[in-house]
Order: structure tokens, then sequence, then C-alpha cells
């Protein structure tokens, strides 16, 4: 999937000078977390924060009245240069930028630079409830396997003598190196005989856990 699928297209962004006043306004008006900063051909110079303008306003048990630290121009707390990705990038290339940053947004930029949108965490978040069938109802079943060849398409096999649709699959590391586990997720609200399916060819399902005796 690509960013450009899953992006916000209608971007709310300022300016260099606009006012931290009128950037906070923006994010409270709009629900939004962050603001790309850019200039007159529409290039990203920086990006904007709330924790950002949380950090520069004034703190609720200073004395007064003082508010001079929102009339400063954003240009003074915005973030920059810019980490930004291209719309055509691949969105799990994506989640490993925002990861290995730290950062819960990215500026799209087209292939010449100009922004086209906004990829924020909670994007890419819904984005894998959906591609993972999470909201739907269904059953995840997590297998331990060998790690060889063969496994997924045997276990395959197991579901579709059973007629039941995999809805996804997803395969991480398990604490064996020998080992991996294939976690499922299948259209069905009872597992119980696919289970049990799976665990007479060998298997170990790691997930769900079977009730021991007498509990």
């Amino acid at each position: 999937m690509f960013v450009e699928e899953i992006m916000v297209k209608d971007v709310i962004t300022i300016e260099r000078t606009t006012l931290i006043r009128t950037a906070l306004e923006l994010l409270e008006k709009h629900r939004i977390r962050h603001i790309p900063v850019i200039d007159e051909n529409d290039y990203v110079v920086g990006i904007v924060a709330d924790r950002d303008i949380r950090d520069a306003s004034p703190s609720i048990f200073q004395p007064g009245d003082d508010k001079k630290e929102l009339e400063q121009p954003v240009s003074t707390i915005m973030t920059a240069p810019v980490i930004t990705i291209m719309s055509y990038d691949l969105m799990a290339d994506a989640a490993v930028v925002l990861y290995d940053n730290d950062i819960s947004a990215l500026p799209v930029v087209s292939s010449d630079e100009k922004l086209v949108g906004i990829l924020t965490e909670t994007n890419v978040l819904h984005t894998l409830v959906k591609m993972t069938g999470a909201n739907q109802p269904s059953s995840q079943i997590d297998v331990v396997i060998p790690n060889l060849s063969g496994q997924l398409a045997e276990l395959s096999l197991i579901f579709k003598e059973k007629g039941t649709n995999v809805i996804s699959v997803l395969l991480f590391p398990h604490s064996d190196t020998d080992k991996q586990v294939l976690s499922f997720r299948v259209q069905t609200m009872d597992p119980r005989r696919l289970i049990s399916a799976i665990e007479e060819k060998g298997y170990t399902v790691q997930w769900p856990r079977t009730p021991e005796p007498g509990s």
C-alpha cells in the first residue's frame, strides 16, 4: 500500500511568520496535532507540533496574564529541517521512518518536493487495523512453526479443508530462533475445531491458550 492511499490530502499549513497563537487556534479548531510550515512555493521548511506550542506557552502557574510568548512567529519553535516521505513510498517504509525517528507525523511531498499531504501515526494505525481484519468479527490463532519452508502452505490447507476463510496472516519471531509464529486471523468466532485440526498435525497453538484441565 502506498502512502498516497492513506495520507491526509487536505493539509492545514502555516508560514514561518505565522504567530504561535494562530497555530494554536488552528490545532484546536481542526483537532490536529501537527501543522507543516511551507514557503511561498509549497516547499516544506518546518513542522509545528502541539507539544512545541505547549513548551512555548506560559505556565498556568505563571503570575499575571503575560502571553507574549504566543505572539512570536512559529519559526522560533518549529522543527527544521523536516523528515519527509514521498507520496509513492510504501506505507511500511513510512512506518519504519516514524518508528526509527520517534516522531508522530511525516509531511508527504511529490517528486518535485512540494507538499501534497501528511501522514500520521494514527493513519498508519487505522490502516493496520483494517489490513489485519482486527475490526471484523473474527478469531486470532497463533501457531508456532519450525523455521522451514512450506509451513504456511500446510496450515493454509487445514483452513481450506475446514471451509474457513483466512482474513490475514502475520509472521512474528519466536524466543527460539529455530521457530517462528504465524498469526492467522480467521473468519469464525469459534476456532476450536481449527485448533484441534492444527494440533493434530503436530503444531503448537500459542493463542488462544487451551484451558488447563479442571480450570
